[in-house]
């Protein structure tokens, strides 16, 4: 059986599948089920693809776990940590992608998992993957924890799927809900972090979470990923720490860190309209999702020094280019009003709206504009309230 999921692994499963009475001392529906599941790995999880013995789970399983880059970023949080790193037990353990990165920073592993065939698995693959001192439990997480010795760190990624299967947001309506054992589970560990929902929002999170000691909005190529909360009875809330990270690829992260009250103080200084209309070569800066999700958009402006265009448009520009910023910059060309003729000529761009009474798709039709190309059109509002198109070209 592994010399065959091996010569095939990068065959079409499904061609596999309809052509399964060629190989009559095979096993087909489960050599299908790992083949798909090594060509998932190889995307997603590369350090699983390239590990040989290892053994994956059902689609479902390899669809709801981590990714491995998410996970070493958890992981790296927490190395980072102030505690004794001697022992973690991931409660909600799953495919075992997370307890496996963060477990390697710690002395022992307490993989526990309510699904006994997981179990199974990750007794058997954990080892291959370099996790020595493990301990494997088929338990419910509310169940186990009462008997749970004290921990270095407890870490949930709570099932964000209802009885019925639909998916769900909120904290108090995923499974296990912490909401309700938040009190129990520092009472058992230095440290508590919790992978949620990128749905939520840092004011969901406060409001149903006490002893928040730190917030983390992981994005992965742009796209928001998942809030990652650290509890810790040492917690401020008026003066929390929150980083807002973009991980680009393995090796190349953005990462921008505030705190709360920051926010709250900061003072951004907002660009002149009609000096911006007349200037020539400035840059406009559009921040990553994981910025736009924490909203620290004050924060941002002050500390690159430089300007929003609007308080709600969430936009920046500067006569000086800012190579560190976390998000995309762009060189302006061109800064049109919305009925200006000059736009008529533009026949194919990539159109973004920000603070702006149209759609995408609204402005498109109304712009015979097809999509794609080098040029880049901000459908947006300055500083003076006038509705704007400005026209850029991306800057590597």
């Amino acid at each position: 059986m592994h010399d065959f999921i091996l010569q095939h692994r990068n065959d079409d499963p499904r061609d596999l599948a309809l052509h399964a009475s060629r190989y009559k001392d095979i096993d087909i529906p489960y050599a299908v089920q790992q083949i798909a599941a090594w060509q998932t790995a190889k995307r997603k999880l590369p350090l699983w693809a390239e590990t040989d013995g290892i053994e994956y789970p059902v689609h479902l399983s390899m669809e709801q776990c981590s990714s491995q880059i998410t996970a070493e970023y958890k992981a790296q949080v927490a190395a980072a940590l102030p505690i004794d790193h001697t022992s973690m037990t991931d409660l909600t353990s799953g495919f075992g992608v997370d307890a496996t990165m963060i477990g390697r920073q710690f002395k022992h592993l307490n993989y526990v998992e309510r699904n006994e065939e997981l179990c199974r698995i990750a007794s058997h693959n954990l080892p291959l993957l370099g996790i020595s001192s493990l301990q494997v439990h088929n338990a419910d997480a509310a169940n186990i924890l009462p008997s749970l010795p004290h921990q270095s760190l407890i870490f949930l990624d709570p099932a964000r799927r209802d009885e019925n299967g639909g998916k769900t947001v909120q904290i108090s309506d995923c499974t296990p809900n912490v909401t309700l054992m938040q009190d129990e589970l520092l009472s058992h560990a230095d440290r508590v972090m919790i992978k949620l929902s990128p749905m939520l929002d840092i004011a969901n999170i406060l409001k149903d979470l006490h002893n928040v000691q730190e917030i983390h909005i992981v994005s992965v190529a742009g796209e928001c990923k998942e809030m990652l909360v650290v509890l810790g009875q040492d917690a401020t809330p008026q003066h929390l720490p929150i980083y807002c990270v973009n991980l680009k690829s393995q090796d190349k992260t953005e990462s921008f860190a505030f705190f709360s009250d920051e926010e709250r103080t900061a003072e951004c200084h907002y660009a002149d309209a009609e000096q911006l209309r007349q200037a020539q070569g400035y840059y406009l800066y559009e921040p990553n999702a994981s910025i736009m999700k924490a909203g620290c958009f004050k924060s941002i402006a002050m500390r690159y020094g430089i300007c929003k265009l609007h308080p709600s448009s969430h936009l920046y520009v500067s006569a000086e280019r800012i190579d560190d910023f976390p998000g995309r910059t762009f060189c302006i060309e061109a800064i049109h009003g919305i009925k200006d003729k000059a736009l008529k000529s533009i026949k194919k761009a990539n159109l973004t709206v920000r603070n702006f009474p149209a759609t995408v798709a609204e402005l498109r039709k109304r712009m015979k504009l097809s999509e794609g190309g080098n040029d880049y059109l901000f459908a947006t509002t300055l500083a003076d309230d006038s509705k704007t198109i400005i026209k850029c070209k991306k800057k590597y």
